[in-house]
């Protein structure tokens, strides 16, 4: 059985002295022993946070990072540097990181690699438009994404790793994806990691669903048998990101 990961994304929200308030509102909340709780939080508040969620089921995440050691690229923060601070997971390759900020599919396999070289779990992000969507291109899309983000990934390697699907006409939108549609998706992104590696890789991986998760669908979402948590992207800045972790 596959344990549930719920993530939060926080995005550019939070200052560190909110992001402090916000971790010690919702620590009493997100106390689900069956699931890893993550917070991805701006790498500004990632210490702040780290020190204000000690003693919790909270981790820690980073909502990007670059696939180099240290240099001249300013700006960027390397994953010697997340793992010094204690991250133990970094989202890669998001749709926003992509769109806004030209990521391609072989700069986030660049970064899966990098993050697993120094144990940082990578959160994949994979995801269609409602183009995509509407011209039927759905699955082929993703499964390129998933291909090119797992080249040179060990078979033991993919299994620590988290995919999350998140259907980008539904991020932010209020828009979501029916319970069928992510069941539909995440089962084939589980087939295509199959193609790639084998059967007992696929079955080892864990696979959320984002996009406009909340406290009414998330327990229903999370029952399906591909479904194994949620990257919750403006749902995990409220109270209610509890109702969601502890979705029972």
């Amino acid at each position: 059985m596959r344990r549930k990961i719920i993530a939060g994304n926080w995005k550019m929200n939070m200052t560190p002295t909110e992001a402090v308030e916000l971790v010690n509102t919702l620590k009493p909340l997100v106390g689900n022993e069956d699931a890893d709780v993550v917070f991805c939080v701006p790498a500004i508040d990632i210490i702040p946070a780290m020190e204000a969620a000690k003693g919790t089921n909270i981790h820690i995440g980073a909502e990007n990072m670059y696939y180099e050691e240290s240099g001249a690229y300013t700006g960027e923060i390397s994953p010697k540097m997340l793992k010094d601070a204690g991250v133990q997971y970094v989202i890669i390759g998001h749709s926003e990181r992509r769109e806004y900020f030209a990521e391609t599919d072989e700069t986030v396999n660049k970064k899966v690699l990098k993050a697993l070289e120094h144990g940082i779990t990578p959160i994949i992000c994979c995801g269609e438009t409602l183009t995509q969507r509407e011209q039927g291109i759905t699955i082929d899309w993703i499964r390129q994404q998933i291909k090119i983000a797992f080249l040179n990934v060990t078979a033991d390697q993919a299994k620590t790793t988290v995919i999350a699907y998140e259907p980008i006409w539904a991020i932010g939108t209020g828009k979501t994806a029916t319970t069928a549609q992510a069941e539909e998706v995440c089962a084939a992104i589980r087939a295509c990691i199959g193609e790639i590696y084998d059967e007992a890789t696929a079955e080892a991986i864990r696979i959320q669903y984002g996009g406009s998760v909340n406290a009414g669908n998330a327990a229903e979402l999370f029952a399906q048998p591909d479904i194994d948590g949620g990257l919750v992207g403006g749902a995990s800045l409220k109270p209610d990101f509890g109702k969601i972790v502890c979705y029972k």
